[in-house]
């Protein structure tokens, strides 16, 4: 399957707290979109890796995802090396994305920076054609994305651009509330974390909106480019307020 837009997590739930209400929208309009979690998240206080797995493929689907996979790195420390390079540059090459989004490039998590350099390096390396990988025994064909963009997890960056996801605000919420495990929850025995608040969750509706305001819409969410951004029509810029 040919993919529009591939997302890369660190962790399940990464995409949702950043760019799911753009993946939701861009679903919303007819394109292919897909998310692959470098982990299963198991060093995390809460739940289980098994626990996050189901609650990554009930989170995809309400982003209206056409796939979700999970290459299964350790947690914490996997490395950007040549041996998870190539397991990014088979999924790179087996979904053929036109857009790819990846973690931050500096943020609270260390796996969400050597997160965001590994997929950086494995778009490039899946074009180079003397690079071999196989899928399902068969050797793939180099494939290199048109886009590169990172999204913005905890800290503060600041956007080259801004998405108005006013109108899926809620699916964003409900994609990250399917995550029962991790984030508030007023009847959990769990440990709490800084994710688990009530102010956390209440913070994905405030800093959606203040990124919507520099915009001038409701919600938003912000991006970094990995690259100099090309137009072939100065009127694709027509939409910003």
């Amino acid at each position: 399957m040919k993919l529009d837009i591939l997302a890369f997590g660190a962790h399940p739930d990464d995409v949702e707290l950043s760019c799911s209400g753009t993946l939701a929208k861009q679903s919303s309009l007819g394109y292919k979109c897909g998310v692959v979690d470098l982990t299963q998240g198991e060093l995390g206080t809460r739940g289980t890796a098994e626990i996050r797995l189901e609650e990554a493929q009930a989170a995809g689907k309400i982003m209206g995802l056409a796939i979700r996979e999970n290459l299964g790195f350790k947690d914490g420390f996997f490395k950007n090396d040549i041996e998870h390079q190539l397991e990014v540059v088979r999924m790179i090459r087996k979904y053929r994305p036109e857009i790819i989004i990846a973690n931050a490039p500096t943020d609270r998590h260390p796996d969400h920076g050597r997160g965001s350099f590994l997929v950086k390096e494995a778009s490039f390396l899946a074009g180079l054609r003397k690079i071999e990988t196989r899928d399902n025994g068969l050797v793939q064909e180099p494939y290199r994305p048109r886009l590169l963009l990172y999204y913005i997890q905890f800290q503060s960056l600041t956007p080259d651009f801004i998405m108005d996801i006013g109108e899926h605000i809620h699916t964003k919420v409900a994609s990250i509330k399917a995550y029962k495990s991790q984030f508030y929850d007023p009847k959990s025995n769990e440990p709490e974390t800084v994710i688990s608040s009530k102010n956390f969750m209440e913070s994905v509706y405030y800093r959606a909106q203040d990124m919507g305001r520099l915009i001038g819409v409701e919600y938003g969410e912000g991006f970094i480019k990995a690259q100099d951004l090309g137009l072939s029509d100065l009127m694709h810029l027509s939409g910003v307020r």
